[in-house]
């Protein structure tokens, strides 16, 4: 008999770092969550903007069942076909020509920034290295996409942070501009900032933010981790503003509750990152490909964009 346990137990033998609810979900279907006693409930949150399909979607249920009764997992010593899939469907729709697989938007981020800097470094030297990013916006929780985040209730307790990295205001592109110089190796931004408020950008402010890129040989690496997948009505954000990035993350509503991270780039940024310079265990997996792969199919029509 399975053990039973109650949201007490959390309490008990946790590590501290949620609140969570007074309830335990224990089954959900389409916005609807039920808790252990039966009682029922609407689900606003969506997983922090991850369910962009709701819960227990028969087509993403059908994907991940197919797919665990063929392969789960290899490790990055082999590839599969869900995750090569899945990558085309990405470069087909968008600028991007090379993908890097990961589990989390914090892990996307994380490549992004690291791309950044190799890229500097090795076409101008390892004096290139500093980072521009915005007051409230969110990047993810590790050392370094926290210090890139620019809020620091939740950096301040982790000192010393990762160098390099100042933060300007959100749409004040005089404010970028006094930072931006040829010591800058990216600039990374949210077009839409999400935990800072759900606040768009400006269209010149990330027009501005493109042409200081281009001026001082940046890269503009935007964080589509909470934006992207159809939530503003196109399935990238970059697409409504008409401002292409050098560098795109995708995340959250990507795998539509099913844990994936996606750095998307060009093809010359992609082959500075050679055999071993990255990696990850479980990023680009067969099970992630293949229900994230279902969820593009989805999202990506034009009814689904309308609405």
């Amino acid at each position: 008999m399975s053990l039973q346990v109650t949201r007490h137990d959390f309490d008990q033998w946790m590590m501290p770092v949620y609140a969570p609810a007074a309830f335990v979900p224990v089954r959900a279907e389409g916005s609807t969550v039920w808790d252990q006693n039966g009682k029922d409930y609407i689900d606003f949150a969506g997983g922090i903007a991850v369910n962009a399909l709701g819960h227990a979607h028969p087509a993403l249920q059908q994907a991940l069942q197919e797919q665990a009764g063929r392969l789960w997992h290899t490790g990055n010593g082999y590839t599969n076909e869900p995750i090569l899939r899945l990558a085309k469907q990405l470069i087909d729709a968008t600028f991007a020509d090379r993908v890097f697989f990961c589990n989390s938007g914090a892990e996307a981020n994380e490549a992004a920034l690291k791309l950044a800097r190799k890229v500097a470094h090795d076409r101008f030297g390892p004096q290139k290295s500093g980072i521009v990013a915005f007051t409230n916006a969110f990047h993810g929780r590790t050392l370094f996409t926290v210090s890139a985040g620019g809020q620091p209730a939740y950096s301040k307790d982790f000192a010393p942070l990762p160098p390099e990295i100042q933060h300007a205001a959100f749409n004040d592109l005089a404010a970028a501009a006094a930072l931006i110089n040829h010591q800058t190796c990216a600039v990374i931004v949210e077009p839409v900032q999400g935990e800072g408020g759900v606040l768009p950008a400006d269209p010149a402010f990330l027009h501005g933010l493109r042409d200081l890129c281009d001026q001082h040989q940046a890269l503009l690496i935007f964080d589509e981790v909470q934006s992207g997948v159809g939530r503003t009505g196109s399935l990238y954000a970059y697409m409504h503003y008409g401002v292409t990035p050098d560098v795109l993350t995708s995340a959250k509503a990507l795998g539509g509750g099913f844990p994936i991270g996606a750095m998307l780039t060009r093809e010359d940024l992609a082959l500075v990152m050679g055999v071993g310079t990255h990696g990850t265990t479980y990023g680009g997996n067969p099970l992630a490909g293949a229900v994230a792969g279902k969820v593009m199919e989805l999202v990506n029509q034009p009814e689904m964009m309308e609405g």
